[in-house]
Parts: structure tokens; C-alpha cells; sequence
């Protein structure tokens, strides 16, 4: 192998007897180094916005959250939940009810999903960080609040502290309804508006009101119901640990999410576009490889006395198809080198200081510049395609092109 590397390498860096060759050959590498920073750009920028939409989602999602398989609510003064809720490695345990409800301010309204949650959940979530106006309160000495997404606060036309209260309707879940006078089939209540939230989510701006967990359970006829228990960790405790510990103690009538879990449509969307622009990437530095078979199918031309040479001198077909394997997979992996090279530098920039913007206003999107993230199962998934690839496109002239032209 020693002596095949070396005699590769003296053929891809010296001058050829026709400078096409040489031309050829840097076009080759040129094309595989394009091609490979490419996919490494792209899948970076693509790890940068999934972690922008997981912070964004991190400041409302629980870190973790129990559910019901099937069914709307659970009982949460089972012994079971007793039990779970004093485990040490869990800091903020929360039950929440959420439902659709109407929502009427003054003469406006809309339909919305109404969040009922208990007091700790300002220290369950990050929700101060995402607030547009107003201070997240759920009730004081007189009164209970609501916080609203911003999206539900233009379409009602309301805001952090005005004067006019917030109604609430929900269908009574018992009893029939009174055909002569529908709305006695409602459960009627009032908050009044404390804060507005945007997280930049339109799942969550445009209908979600969270309001104290009592008043959702009285509007629902609700005693110690709740449609999902959201619970905080402590700082070091292993999540994925955690999780199987919970769902084997809770059995399979319930299923414990982590955040990409809890948001796995908008995620696993991520990852297919994601892996598909992979492959049309891919078939593109697939076809820059054909320049490959280009440069060897005229090197072994231009090298047919030193072939015959080393014949002489007792080479056989092993050795010589050595060599120009070995030639292919250089200009693929040099290509492939620099390419990795300059992609991961650009990725640095770009993370640094951001040369790539979103928009020449700064401010006008939640992040002024495209975020980027370099993993390393990315780049091992870029250099074995250019590595397999790069095999293919050597060994073609190779095992056919040298028989037939020598």
C-alpha cells in the first residue's frame, strides 16, 4: 500500500505530459470540496434553527410532561401521583387542565385553548422571559388573571391590565342542554388580563390563555382533574433516566414526553426536510464525482509507458489497479478535506459574527442572523458518502477503462 501511495501521489501533484489532465483533476477536487462545505453548511443551518424552535418551545414546554394514553382527563389524587410527586430527583411538579373555551372581551371573541395552571408555574416554565407586557400573575387578594398570547390579544383587542374583563365560556359537561335557552348551557366566568406572551409560535400566540388551574377546574366542573401532569428536574438529574423510571412506575395507561416528544410533528418535519436536502445534495456531489472517472480514464492514458514499465519490472495488476484507486480516493479525499475544512470554518464565522443575516433590520426576526450547528454524525455522514462515492468513481476506470485502452 506504501508503495502505491506514493507512486499515486507523485501522479496527482506532478505536471502531466497534457495539462487537460491536470486541469481535470483540480476541477475533480474543486467539485467534491464545493460540494461536502455545502452539505456541511446546510445541515448546520438547519441544527441551528431546531435548536432556536427547542428554545423557543423550552420557555411554555415542561421538561417533562405525563399524559393519558387515551382519554381527555385523569384523576391526580390517585396514590400513585402521591407517590411520584415526592421523588427527589423531581423540583416543581404541576397539574394542568386545558380545554377549548370562548373567549369574549367587550364585543370581541374567539375561540381559544385554555391553559389552567397551579401557582408554581412560573417556576416551572420561563415564561417571564417571553412576555411582551404585563407581569405573569394568576391572582391576588381580589381577583384572578389570565396571560394571553399575542396573537389572541389582537384578535380580542386586549391587553396587560385594561379595565374591561376577560369572560370565559365552556360547555357544562353535565346536565342536558336547555333548547329554550342555550347559553343557561355554558359555564360563565371572569379574568381579567395581566400579561401577553409571544413565544413565536403560532400554536401557542394565537390560542393559548393560561389562568389559575382552580378556575379552570370550576368552569369544567372539575374537582382534582388534570389533563397532564408538567414536571421541573433537578439540576443534574439524568432526564432520559428519569423517564423510563416514571413511565415503568406509571404502567402503559400513561406516556412521559420529553420536549422533542412533546413537540415530535414539528421536529420529526425538521428532520425530513433536513435529510432530504442531504440527498439532493448528495446526488449533486455524485455528479461531481464523475469528474473523477474523467481525470483517471486520462491519467491512465497519459501513463501507459509507466505502466508497461512497471510491468517490466515485475508490477502485476494488483499493484498498478493500486495505484489508481489510490489516486481516485486522494482527490476525493483531499476534496472532501478541504471541503470539511472550509465548511466548519465558515460555520465558526458565521456563528461568531454572524455574516450571513436574516434581514438587513435588526430585530425584524427573532434571531438577525441564521444559526448554525456543527454535529459530528453530520460530518461522518458527509465524509462516508464522499467516501463511498469517491470509491465508485475509482474503481469504474479502473476495472474497465485500463483493460480496454491498454
Amino acid at each position: 500500500m506504501g508503495l502505491s501511495f506514493t507512486i499515486a501521489r507523485r501522479y496527482l501533484f506532478s505536471k502531466k505530459s497534457h495539462s487537460a489532465i491536470n486541469t481535470i483533476s483540480i476541477v475533480s477536487v474543486c467539485g467534491v470540496a464545493i460540494t461536502t462545505m455545502a452539505l456541511i453548511c446546510t445541515l448546520s443551518v438547519y441544527n441551528g434553527f431546531q435548536d432556536l424552535i427547542a428554545s423557543l418551545y423550552s420557555t411554555l414546554d415542561p421538561q417533562v410532561k405525563i399524559e393519558l394514553v387515551k382519554g381527555k382527563t385523569f384523576d391526580t389524587s390517585q396514590p400513585v401521583f402521591g407517590e411520584v410527586e415526592k421523588w427527589p430527583e423531581i423540583e416543581e411538579w404541576s397539574p394542568v387542565l386545558e380545554e377549548n373555551v370562548l373567549l369574549v372581551y367587550r364585543d370581541k371573541q374567539m375561540p381559544a385553548l385554555m391553559k389552567g395552571v397551579p401557582d408554581n408555574f412560573g417556576k416551572l416554565t420561563q415564561i417571564d422571559r417571553i412576555l411582551l407586557d404585563g407581569e405573569f400573575m394568576l391572582r391576588d387578594s381580589i381577583v384572578r388573571y389570565a396571560t394571553i398570547g399575542v396573537g389572541v390579544a389582537n384578535r380580542l383587542e386586549a391587553g396587560a391590565h385594561y379595565l374591561h374583563p376577560l369572560k370565559v365560556y365552556a360547555p357544562r359537561r353535565k346536565g342536558k342542554v336547555n333548547m329554550a335557552n342555550p347559553a343557561a348551557s355554558f359555564n360563565e366566568g371572569t379574568l381579567f388580563t395581566t400579561a401577553v406572551f409571544s413565544v413565536n409560535q403560532p400554536e401557542y400566540d394565537d390560542q393559548v390563555a393560561i389562568v389559575p388551574l382552580d378556575f379552570a377546574r370550576e368552569i369544567l366542573d372539575y374537582k382534582t382533574e388534570a389533563s397532564a401532569i408538567e414536571i421541573k428536574l433537578v439540576d443534574g438529574v439524568n432526564e432520559k433516566a428519569f423517564i423510563d423510571k416514571l413511565q415503568s412506575r406509571l404502567g402503559i395507561g400513561f406516556v412521559v414526553k420529553d420536549r422533542m416528544q412533546q413537540q415530535e410533528t414539528s421536529f420529526r418535519m425538521m428532520q425530513i426536510e433536513k435529510w432530504m436536502t442531504f440527498l439532493i445534495l448528495a446526488f449533486i456531489l455524485m455528479i461531481a464525482t464523475f469528474n473523477v472517472i474523467g481525470s483517471l480514464s486520462m491519467l491512465i492514458i497519459d501513463k501507459k509507458d509507466d505502466i508497461k514499465t512497471l510491468q517490466s519490472m515485475g508490477a502485476d495488476d494488483k499493484l498498478i489497479s493500486r495505484i489508481f484507486l489510490t489516486e481516485g480516493w486522494l482527490i476525493s479525499a483531499i476534496g472532501a478535506g478541504l471541503g470539511l475544512a472550509v465548511g466548519i470554518l465558515l460555520c465558526f464565522l458565521q456563528q461568531e459574527f454572524g455574516l450571513l443575516r436574516l434581514g438587513q433590520t435588526a430585530g425584524a426576526f427573532v434571531v438577525d442572523s441564521y444559526p448554525v450547528k456543527i454535529e459530528w454524525i453530520d460530518s461522518v455522514a458527509v465524509l462516508l458518502v464522499v467516501a463511498i462515492l469517491g470509491f465508485l468513481a475509482a474503481w469504474y476506470p479502473v476495472k474497465y477503462l485500463r483493460k480496454k485502452l491498454l
